[in-house]
């Protein structure tokens, strides 16, 4: 049968389950299935089976791949990444050897200015063939969707640059791709000490045009002291829920200021970061329902704290995880670190983070009915893992553990 993959052989099938958000005790809560098989149809689950027995349509598949007893899970979605850029910025390393912040870097014209520089710089096509190779690795780790953001042209020209690039390339590279628009990322040059036009200047022009010209689903602000203060940001993202965009929040990485409850407020999809939230904000994302979306690498790199996931898991807060893949402050896009991480630092266990790097994570970025989780049904992608177990995943770091990525029923 053309368009038909069997995987067969499977040690232990592990996967969240349903189409929503997992929280509190539920996103510990996985099936488990053991010498399992799974029968892909063009391109989307059509039978799971366990305990040795196959799919009654088994003997018409087209390809027959035999996972040798492993680990078969969902396929990774990162739901945080920044991944269209110009430059890099490992010359700010001596800066930060010498005891430079983030803060101190931005402030001084660095961090993501000088990338929005470089950005401005750079063709589309050279931002195409980045980014696209990007995505290669990302494949390769396992991650068969994600979520990016612009952020780094600030003025209309360049924002739209960077989305149309995110738009041709999820036209042609297997991996989903769900497109943010973050012109609220920081304050450019040309409107230094006028925030306030910055932000009028975006909700008149530019993300009117992102909407009636289809260039990404979500918006994202930057609500810190160094960017933008709780007002504009509420400011923004009305403008942005009036454009029929859904709301993202890059909330309390640095300052408590207010960014959390701001999510909460307007009921955001999801707020981001996280890493100094206090008990107000997490409160307000438990009752909005908001996913907190936490990016351990990134206090990995700076040197930072890391986000109370154990406290937000307790009062009721979906989870997920993901790389902040970005030039400055994580420039790293492999979710196996993530899932590393988060075991040892969140104090996460292998079931939460399997939900928190699956089907909550697609829901933060409004997948969460096609891909997330194995089920009849759902889009047909999953990994085979060099691994017994999922805590073999978080033992394990520093090595892809990927033997096989499929995506929508092709080996990739």
């Amino acid at each position: 049968m053309r368009g038909c993959l069997l995987v067969k052989n499977i040690g232990t099938l592990q996967t969240a389950t349903g189409n929503s958000v997992r929280c509190g005790s539920a996103q510990g809560e996985n099936t488990k299935l053991e010498n399992a098989a799974i029968l892909i149809k063009d391109g989307m689950i059509e039978e799971i089976t366990c305990d040795g027995e196959l799919p009654k349509s088994a003997g018409a598949a087209g390809l027959v791949l035999d996972a040798e007893g492993n680990l078969v899970t969902p396929g990774l979605v990162d739901a945080h990444t920044h991944l269209v850029f110009g430059g890099y910025r490992q010359n700010e390393i001596p800066l930060k050897l010498k005891g430079a912040s983030y803060v101190d870097i931005l402030k001084a014209g660095g961090g993501i200015l000088d990338t929005v520089k470089k950005t401005r710089r750079a063709s589309f096509e050279e931002l195409y063939e980045k980014s696209t190779g990007f995505l290669d690795e990302m494949l390769a780790l396992g991650v068969t969707a994600c979520e990016a953001k612009s952020g780094y042209g600030l003025d209309f020209e360049n924002e739209i640059k960077q989305l149309e690039v995110l738009k041709k390339i999820a036209e042609e590279h297997p991996i989903d791709i769900v497109a943010t628009y973050m012109g609220a990322h920081a304050v450019p040059e040309e409107y230094k000490g006028k925030p306030d036009e910055y932000i009028s200047m975006v909700c008149g022009t530019v993300m009117p045009y992102v909407a009636e010209n289809g260039l990404a689903e979500y918006c994202d602000v930057f609500c810190e002291d160094s960017a933008f203060n709780v007002g504009q940001s509420r400011e923004y993202l009305l403008c942005a829920k009036a454009c029929g965009f859904g709301l993202k929040i890059h909330a309390d990485e640095i300052e408590a200021i207010g960014g959390s409850k701001l999510a909460g407020e307007l009921r955001a999809a999801s707020a981001e970061h996280l890493i100094a939230t206090d008990e107000e904000g997490i409160e307000a994302l438990s009752k909005s329902g908001t996913v907190a979306v936490l990016l351990p690498g990134t206090s990995f790199y700076l040197g930072k704290q890391y986000a109370p996931a154990r406290r937000m898991i307790e009062l009721g807060v979906p989870v997920a995880l993901a790389t902040d893949f970005n030039p400055g402050s994580c420039p790293s896009l492999n979710l196996q670190l993530i899932i590393n991480m988060a075991c040892l630092k969140y104090k996460m266990t292998p079931e939460e983070i399997l939900t928190a790097v699956t089907i909550n994570a697609a829901c933060a970025v409004g997948r969460g009915g096609a891909i997330g989780t194995l089920e009849k049904g759902k889009q047909g992608d999953l990994v085979v893992w060099d691994a017994k177990d999922m805590e073999t995943l978080c033992y394990r770091f520093g090595s892809n553990l990927a033997l096989q990525v499929i995506k929508k029923g092709e080996l990739v």
